[in-house]
This record gives C-alpha cells, sequence and structure tokens, in this order.
C-alpha cells in the first residue's frame, strides 16, 4: 500500500526522523526534483548511497542547513556514499576498517550525542550488488564478511547504532515479488541470505527496523526496474533497510517507504526509506 501524504509528513514531537535512499546519481535524481522531496520531509539525517559525484558536486547540490559527510568513490561516477545531518557529528569515519574497500565509497559512520548524554552511530552502507561467479561476487562476499566482523563491535562500543542503507540482498522470500526465479542470482543466494540471519539472529543481534514494524507481509518493497512494468506492478525487491540495535529499534514508532506516486516522478529506481525514532 502506497502511504498517504500525511503519514509521511507527520513527525511526533521529539521524533528522529532518518531517511535513507540510493539515489542512483545525485545530479540525475536532482534533475528529476529530489530536492522537492527533501524540502517536504522534515527530515534529521538522510544517508545516500551510489551518490556517484564529487565531493563538490554534493555539497553545492544539497545546499546550506546540512552538515555532509561524504565518502567519495576513487573510480569516478561508481558508489559513493553520505551522511546530511542537521545536527553536527561529534565523530566521523569513514570506511568500514578493510583497506581494500578504503577508497570505494561503501561506508561511513558518524556518531552524533544524544541530549541524553549517549551516543548514537548512523552508518550509511553500499553493498555490492554482486554477479555470480565473477570478481564483483567475490568483493561483496568480503564485505559481508567484514559487516560480521564489524557490526558486533560497533554495537559493543555504542549506546546506539543505526546501520542504514542499499545492502542488495533480499533477506526472505517476503522481500522479493518473484522470488523464484532468483533464487541462483546475486542478491537472493542462499549464501548471502546466511548472512542476514547472523545480523538479525541471536549471534549479532541487530534488528530489521521496518520488518518488525511491517509484519510478515511482502515487501515493502524499495527498489524496482526502470525497465517495464515492474513499478507500476509493483514487482520489487526490499533491499535497503535499516539496521539497529535493540534499544534503538525499540523506539521505532514508524517506517514507511516513501513509493512516488507514480513512475514518471521517481527521482531514482530506489524509494526512499523513512523511519521516526522517539527518544
Amino acid at each position: 500500500m502506497i502511504p498517504t501524504a500525511e503519514e509521511i509528513l507527520t513527525k511526533s514531537d521529539g521524533a528522529l526522523r532518518v531517511a535513507s535512499v540510493n539515489v542512483n546519481g545525485i545530479r540525475a535524481a536532482y534533475k528529476r526534483n529530489m530536492a522537492d522531496w527533501i524540502a517536504a520531509r522534515d527530515l534529521d539525517v538522510l544517508c545516500l548511497q551510489e551518490v556517484r559525484a564529487p565531493d563538490a558536486i554534493l555539497r553545492e547540490l544539497i545546499g546550506d542547513g546540512w552538515h555532509i559527510l561524504h565518502a567519495e568513490a576513487q573510480d569516478k561516477g561508481r558508489a559513493g556514499v553520505a551522511v546530511l545531518s542537521r545536527a553536527e557529528p561529534i565523530a566521523t569515519r569513514n570506511h568500514i576498517g578493510d583497506e581494500y574497500f578504503e577508497t570505494t565509497g561503501r561506508w561511513v559512520e558518524a556518531d552524533f550525542e544524544l541530549s541524553d548524554g549517549k551516543v548514537l552511530t548512523i552508518v550509511s552502507a553500499y553493498v555490492h550488488s554482486g554477479e555470480v561467479d565473477t570478481p564483483k561476487q567475490v568483493d561483496k562476499f568480503r564485505f559481508l564478511d567484514r559487516m560480521i566482523e564489524h557490526l558486533p563491535a560497533l554495537k559493543a562500543e555504542k549506546d546506539h547504532v543505526l546501520v542504514v542503507g542499499d545492502l542488495n540482498v533480499g533477506h526472505k522470500t517476503l522481500d522479493i515479488k518473484n522470488w523464484k526465479g532468483n533464487v541462483k542470482r546475486s542478491g537472493f543466494l542462499p549464501e548471502e541470505r546466511a548472512y542476514f540471519d547472523r545480523f538479525f539472529g541471536e549471534e549479532i543481534g541487530y534488528k530489521d527496523v521496518a520488518r518488525e514494524l511491517a509484519g510478515e507481509v511482502d515487501g515493502p518493497f524499495t527498489w524496482w526496474s526502470w525497465r517495464g512494468q515492474a513499478f507500476v506492478n509493483d514487482t520489487g525487491w526490499r533491499i535497503d533497510y535499516h539496521m539497529a540495535t535493540p534499544e534503538l529499534a525499540s523506539l521505532a514508532t514508524k517506517s514507511v517507504v516513501d513509493r512516488a506516486s507514480s513512475y514518471d516522478v521517481r527521482f531514482s529506481d530506489h524509494a526512499p526509506l523513512v523511519v521516526d525514532y522517539q527518544f
């Protein structure tokens, strides 16, 4: 179900609104009026993936009123992640801790001090799309392996941790419209989904915020191909996440896939995932 404008726009007093979206190129998204979407959403934190632009371009497009943490990819026109925030972070880190990925623009962390003195760490992450039996898939598994090591360390060190972004894996059969035809395709491989069993299981202990709020329903999907009738028919994948430590997840009051009203007004092939946390 497409949320109403009222459901999207209404924010409770004291809520922290965090949105994440793969923009599929920030310049292209702004040409499709992404700025109007930002202006209407009363966001406190906006995390971006696939920025695919130099830092100067990102800052020029976003404009004043934001603190911008941006990990640019060394390869021009590829990847790039960012955390945009109204409040200034007290500390930042721009990679996941493996030198192999240091310049790939796939992971940034920002620490924010809350009113009670606790620290909230927000991560914008972009996991590789992968391709079976290619070096791209090898890199994807290496990145997921690093997440297996890094997520528990963050959880142990920080008061609250929120990892958001395009993680390029549908965890369960409810997360892909036509899952039976994709079990041998990168993004829904059993080996990939097993990582998410660990992320959201007892071993690592993060919570899948959108799934917990939505319940056992199809999707809500966050990505649809530009091709054919995928968007119109809601033939999508849920590959964008808010992964939160348990106490933080318990504060989530609303999760909305901010799906465009029609194909022609989309600014990306992903829809923003917007979650309110009530502190």
